[in-house]
């Protein structure tokens, strides 16, 4: 389908065959022009060049620099090659590296799977009355599922769980509109009925009247804030260490209603510093998912709508208000919506001191508890996806 390799050496059979199987309507690639560098370990590197519906796999010149990178042994490539979710697998487990974009590295990935079971994981963007929506998809059950992701992440976080569902669901993970390849507007809203909205058009362009949310952190807020709003639309919600409205005195909150989100749009501090200090404050920011995901933060947050998002974003979670007639806590006592809480017992972010909390507005409500932190889909997939298809299939 529009491939070449170089004449003047050859890939090696893993990414030979990759390349061979190139389906350019799997993948979305944004401005219509990528560079993947495939590493093989001991074996050299080579680039994966898209441009239009065209890829070229040649010797890597490294005096270009990809907007991706895969790096694996030669027997993990010969495993990426049979199956895309061999690759997911190697990556959770350390065996592949992925670096840069996830959207196109995973994205090239699926595209080189040769496979054309409808239910393939795939990638686009969707033209949405929110704006273009970036998502990637799994899976042909009679149920949706959308996955929204926390503050400053993307749909990438839920590739696990894409990957867990998509036996029984048509699985779809979202780039909430501000973050990784979806629109980024100057200006908007950026709290959660803004985003719930932005949810709720998704569904409409994929064509889906009723579906079940999963959300992490500030996606587990929107979660919430949908489930309020069309009761009719949600046949249920998994809320996994969702941001709730803060109990304890706000101290700084004056100061920050006085803050101006628009001065993202200025980038005051280098990004040698940005990077060094996201991955000191998060674990294991070096490795794997972690450092995957901490790629991912940078490559929106170093742009300047991704900043001026990210800072919105930030601030309406921090003055969510939590009492009153529309404080977050008066309200979730009204939501109806079944709902599976999933906390961490050693989430900083959102402590499972909430819990309690929760029980009292919701005592129908079903929880929980992991051994992890706050993002309980890639710290513990396994128990995080097992309870989360055994809640979904009573729904």
């Amino acid at each position: 389908m529009g491939v070449t390799t170089a004449k003047t050496a050859e890939p090696p059979s893993g990414i030979a065959s990759l390349a061979r199987r190139y389906d350019p309507d799997v993948i979305d690639v944004p401005g219509g022009r990528a560079l993947v560098r495939l590493c093989v370990r001991g074996g050299g590197e080579w680039d994966a060049r898209i441009s239009g519906r065209r890829l070229r796999v040649i010797p890597a010149r490294n005096n270009l620099e990809p907007d991706a990178r895969i790096a694996a042994d030669p027997a993990t490539w010969r495993k990426v090659t049979q199956d895309v979710r061999g690759g997911m697998t190697a990556f959770q487990q350390g065996r592949l590296r992925m670096r840069g974009s996830l959207h196109l590295g995973v994205g090239l990935l699926a595209a080189t799977s040769g496979s054309d079971d409808p239910g393939r994981l795939s990638f686009e963007t969707l033209r949405t009355r929110s704006g273009r929506i970036a998502v990637l998809s799994a899976g042909v059950g009679p149920e949706t599922v959308l996955c929204l992701h926390g503050l400053g992440g993307t749909k990438a976080s839920f590739l696990p769980t894409v990957a867990a569902l998509a036996g029984r669901y048509r699985v779809v993970a979202m780039d909430l509109p501000g973050f990784g390849e979806s629109d980024k507007p100057i200006g908007a809203p950026y709290d959660a009925e803004w985003f719930a909205r932005a949810a709720f058009h998704t569904l409409d362009a994929l064509g889906v009247d009723e579906a079940h949310l999963v959300g992490n952190s500030m996606g587990g807020r929107v979660a919430i804030e949908a489930g309020l709003m069309h009761r009719d639309r949600l046949r249920g919600l998994v809320l996994l260490s969702p941001a709730l409205a803060w109990l304890r005195d706000r101290r700084w909150a004056p100061v920050v209603r006085l803050l101006r989100p628009e001065l993202g749009l200025l980038q005051v501090t280098p990004r040698p510093v940005v990077e060094r200090v996201v991955r000191r404050l998060i674990p294991g920011g070096g490795k794997g998912w972690a450092a995957a995901g901490v790629d991912e933060f940078l490559r929106g947050y170093l742009t300047p709508r991704g900043r001026a998002a990210f800072y919105a974003a930030a601030r309406n979670i921090y003055l969510d208000e939590p009492n009153g007639d529309d404080g977050f806590w008066t309200r979730l006592s009204g939501l109806s919506t079944d709902a599976m809480f999933v906390w961490g017992r050693r989430d900083t972010l959102v402590p499972i001191a909430f819990m309690k909390h929760v029980e009292r507005a919701l005592p129908s409500a079903r929880h929980v508890e992991l051994d992890c932190g706050h993002v309980p889909q890639l710290e513990r997939p396994r128990e995080t996806h097992a309870a989360m298809l055994e809640f979904l299939g009573t729904k």
